[in-house]
């Protein structure tokens, strides 16, 4: 432990950000690092708890009391190590995951918790600095060929794994560059993507090889990687967006939000694009659905000059702190507000959009919306709402994004091709325990397994499928298990 009273000594702090103003006019990141002594205070301010409940709450096991013991007596290669050993990319979570860890973080109970996202991210900046961060070339080949489907956080988690234990692992992307939601989902202003190009030079020189412009299923056979490998991993992602069905939904100018993101990504990146091109600038934004998607939409169309941008979605309002119906160390649903947010939107809660409003020429000129009354049960969950009579309106909109999750990975193609077998929800289906889907050289993981959800899960899915292929192909693995971090405590 640090500092035995730190945590009565420091109170949490932010680092400090690049002003509104101006960071709505590039698309860099804007959240600076913290001082050298600013970060030896957070770090101080574990507890070194006797159960660290942050454990529990990381989807990787991370070993955070052990790294921020080390962080505070500023050993870097020590920290270092400790997080690499049970997270690939301490770059990618640092910046964008919604740490559930801090929400399990015991000092939370009355206090605001350690600042864990934060420290993870200077650990691995500081690592890169000093030279800390090599490619992990392993020391022997085992002769086993994997191909792995898709190059967002599972499938280079898994890859990163495989090719540590001695597979020569080959990734398929059927974009123009890797990195799947972190390079095309995300915007640069909360991930530049020089960040995610840095971590797959080092996977490359480790022995990687990354195939781009490579569809499996259309521009590649499945047959051909069923010959020439000896397993396979789907790692495509939670690719289908779900839609909105009302009257107007084929007017110009209502688009799926993961559309919009994508091509601003290439924008900034000076990627060419064939689609028709989506701005906001001069426009009525509205960005239905009020999850990260959505909140990527705001940031962006401000940094597009919208006129306005309104975000609103169909659940009630949060509440602003933890309920007794959200005990901790459960991950509390409160409400958030993001930095897309600090820098301007017009947010409703319980609304929902009627009809989307067009021009003669079949532009879109508008949403027709009306106001929810939700039925709250007695343990806080919202079940059915009807329509508050009278309170429809139409708001002024050149632009709806269509922000409100995805239902399962894409089935036309490869899914198809293969005829595996899915789950009731879509997604493909393989269990906890093993991670094989119905054709048993084949695995799965991420969101293509168990549906959409965060990062930090879909690198955890990575990590813990790659072990069962190793087991698979050599019969046995020395890849780390997520749960052996919290045997050794």
């Amino acid at each position: 432990m640090g500092k035995h009273t730190g945590f009565l000594e420091f109170d949490r702090q932010h680092p400090s950000k690049r002003p509104v103003q101006e960071r709505r006019n590039d698309y860099k990141e804007f959240v600076n690092s913290y001082s050298g002594q600013d970060l030896n205070k957070q770090a101080a301010r574990c507890m070194n708890c006797g159960i660290p409940f942050c454990h529990h709450g990381c989807p990787l096991g991370n070993v955070i009391p052990e790294f921020n013991d080390a962080v505070y007596h500023q050993q870097w290669k020590e920290a270092y190590e400790i997080l690499s050993s049970t997270n690939n990319f301490p770059e990618f979570t640092g910046r964008i995951c919604p740490a559930p860890c801090e929400s399990s973080c015991v000092l939370g109970i009355n206090q605001p918790p350690v600042a864990i996202e934060e420290i993870e991210k200077h650990i691995i900046e500081i690592a890169f600095d000093k030279g800390f961060v090599t490619a992990n070339h392993p020391t022997v080949r085992t002769g086993k060929k994997v191909a792995i489907v898709g190059s967002g956080p599972a499938g280079l988690a898994a890859a990163d794994q495989l090719n540590a234990a001695g597979h020569s692992v080959t990734v398929f992307e059927r974009d123009d560059e890797p990195g799947g939601l972190l390079r095309y989902g995300i915007p640069d202003f909360k991930l530049e993507k020089w960040v995610v190009a840095r971590r797959i030079r080092l996977m490359e020189e480790a022995g990687i090889t990354f195939r781009c412009n490579a569809e499996v299923g259309t521009t590649i056979s499945i047959n051909d990687l069923l010959r020439e490998f000896h397993s396979i991993v789907l790692a495509g992602g939670s690719t289908i967006p779900r839609d909105l069905p009302v009257p107007g939904r084929h007017l110009k100018g209502v688009h799926y939000a993961m559309d919009f993101l994508k091509q601003q990504n290439k924008r900034v990146s000076n990627i060419p694009f064939t689609q028709e091109e989506l701005l906001a600038t001069g426009k009525n934004v509205i960005v239905i659905g009020g999850g990260d998607t959505g909140s990527d939409c705001v940031g962006t169309s401000n940094r597009h000059k919208a006129d306005s941008v309104t975000q609103f979605e169909l659940m009630p309002k949060p509440p602003h702190t933890r309920t007794a119906f959200m005990p901790w160390p459960t991950y509390p649903m409160v409400l958030k507000t993001s930095s897309s947010h600090e820098e301007g939107a017009d947010r409703h809660w319980a609304m929902a959009t009627k009809e989307f409003l067009g021009d003669d020429q079949g532009n879109l000129k508008a949403l027709r919306t009306v106001k929810l009354e939700w039925k709250i049960t007695e343990d806080g969950r919202a079940t059915q709402f009807t329509e508050v009579p009278g309170s429809e309106q139409d708001l002024p909109c050149e632009l709806a994004l269509l922000a409100m999750g995805f239902v399962h990975p894409q089935h036309q193609g490869l899914l198809k091709e293969l005829d595996i077998e899915l789950d009731d929800r879509g997604n493909v289906k393989a269990s906890d325990r093993n991670y094989q889907t119905s054709i048993a050289k084949i695995f799965t993981a991420g969101d293509m397994r168990r549906g959409q959800s965060l990062v930090v899960w879909a690198i955890s899915e990575g990590r813990e499928c790659a072990r069962k292929v190793d087991e698979y192909l050599v019969g046995s693995s020395l890849l780390e298990r997520k749960d052996q971090s919290l045997i050794a405590l």
